[in-house]
């Protein structure tokens, strides 16, 4: 296996297990991941949130940890990677506001590299037109979005996980067994025992 670099988006809120576990486990396989925010530097944080499903309507929400970037957003360049990786909570809303965002985000679609987006990271290729003809899963409540983006939402368990091409989504945390599985096959890396 050859070392992937991955660009990883995040924001204030970001799902803390959705950026922590895969970050964590991408860099443990040897790969790269440079993760970013705009109007953020290197050595700033992100506050992340706890999205658990106790219940309610929907999930609630807890303080997480705060993760410290390890790349400027405005030094990076998406042609340097070979993936992406899109984390969910409420991070996705306000990174989908800006265009700089939704030009890499669209860097990964059209060029057809590997791209994992988990719970509401799915916002973000609906922002930037990413999802046309494509199928996706995603936290349920990003349904309609994916809809009216032109993708087909695919209403799966949300421990389980779904790939069309270069794209692996899955609803939440709860997949990632799953997600992590599907997205390091994408990516071509093999681990063995």
């Amino acid at each position: 296996m050859s070392a992937k670099k991955i660009l990883c988006l995040a924001g204030d809120f970001v799902e803390d297990y959705e950026l922590m576990v895969p970050y964590q486990a991408l860099v443990m396989v040897g790969h790269q991941v440079d993760v970013v925010c705009p109007d953020k530097k290197a050595g700033d944080k992100v506050r992340t949130a706890i999205h658990d499903f106790e219940g309610d309507q929907t999930y609630s929400e807890k303080p997480g940890h705060n993760f410290t970037l390890n790349a400027t957003f405005a030094d990076i360049n998406p042609a340097d990677y070979d993936a992406l990786l899109i984390p969910g909570g409420r991070a996705p809303e306000y990174l989908r506001l800006h265009e700089i965002v939704l030009n890499a985000v669209r860097h990964f679609t059209e060029s057809g590299k590997p791209i994992a987006a988990v719970c509401h990271g799915v916002q973000l290729l609906s922002a930037a037109g990413g999802l046309k003809g494509r199928k996706c899963a995603g936290y349920y409540a990003c349904g309609p979005e994916v809809t009216l983006a032109g993708g087909e939402f695919q209403n799966i368990a949300v421990d389980g996980a779904f790939v069309d091409g270069n794209l692996v989504t899955a609803p939440a945390w709860p997949a990632h067994p799953a997600f992590l599985a599907k997205f390091l096959e994408v990516l071509g890396t093999k681990i063995t025992l």
